[in-house]
């Protein structure tokens, strides 16, 4: 299976569980792997046979920034359920991470891995 990826994609987004995170977005980053096929997509060198990393990049950030979660957790398993609509997608790995969470830390996060199941 071929790979399409993207790495520390910057979204705006709210959430945390503490009020202060809940009242103003902050940056939040998303790396994801996909599983596809891009075999007919190479061989006639069509955009459409395959995932559209641009596209797929600005839906990831328009969905972060209309939904509030409390938890990474929560984000992460409904961006994966948004991400594996896509037919042309049979699985995923996905990382997301707040930045400044935690202090001492640059980063917190969670990474998780999904098969699409129909």
């Amino acid at each position: 299976m071929d790979k399409i990826f993207i790495r520390n994609l910057k979204a705006i987004g709210t959430l945390g569980i503490h009020p202060h995170e809940q009242k103003t977005p902050r940056e939040i980053l998303v790396s994801v792997e996909l599983s596809t096929d891009i075999s007919r997509a190479a061989e006639n060198d069509d955009i459409h046979a395959t995932i559209n990393y641009a596209t797929l990049a600005r839906s990831i950030q328009a969905y972060i920034n209309t939904h509030v979660f409390l938890t990474i957790e929560a984000l992460i398993e409904a961006l994966a359920v948004e991400i594996l609509h896509n037919p042309l997608i049979e699985e995923l790995w996905l990382r997301v991470e707040k930045p400044g969470a935690v202090p001492n830390a640059d980063m917190v996060g969670v990474e998780i891995s999904r098969r699409r199941t129909d």
